[in-house]
C-alpha cells in the first residue's frame, strides 16, 4: 500500500510539472506573440520615420536650391540697379 501511495504521489508531481511545463509554454508563446506584433510596430513607426526623413531632406535640398536662385537673383538685380544708377549719374552729370 506505501509503495502504491508512493506510486501516485510521483505520478501526481509528474502530472504537476507537465502541466507546469504547459503553462509555461503557453506563457512564452504568448509573449512571444506580443513581442512579434511590438517589433512589427516598431518596424512600421521606423520605416515611417525615415520615410519622414527621406521627405524632409528632399524639402531642405529644395530650400538650398530655391536660397540660391534668389541670392542669384539678387545679385543680377543689384548689378542691373548699379548700372543704372551710374547711367543717371552720367546723365546728371552733363
Amino acid at each position: 500500500m506505501a509503495a502504491q501511495q508512493e506510486e501516485i504521489d510521483s505520478l501526481k508531481s509528474l502530472e504537476d510539472r507537465i502541466a507546469r511545463a504547459v503553462d509555461l509554454v503557453v506563457e512564452l508563446r504568448r509573449q512571444n506573440q506580443q513581442l512579434t506584433q511590438n517589433l512589427e510596430a516598431l518596424k512600421a513607426d521606423r520605416d515611417q520615420a525615415r520615410a519622414e526623413a527621406q521627405s524632409l531632406q528632399a524639402q531642405i535640398e529644395n530650400g538650398r536650391q530655391e536660397v540660391e536662385e534668389l541670392r542669384s537673383e539678387r545679385k543680377q538685380v543689384r548689378t542691373r540697379i548699379e548700372k543704372l544708377l551710374g547711367q543717371m549719374d552720367l546723365l546728371s552729370a552733363q
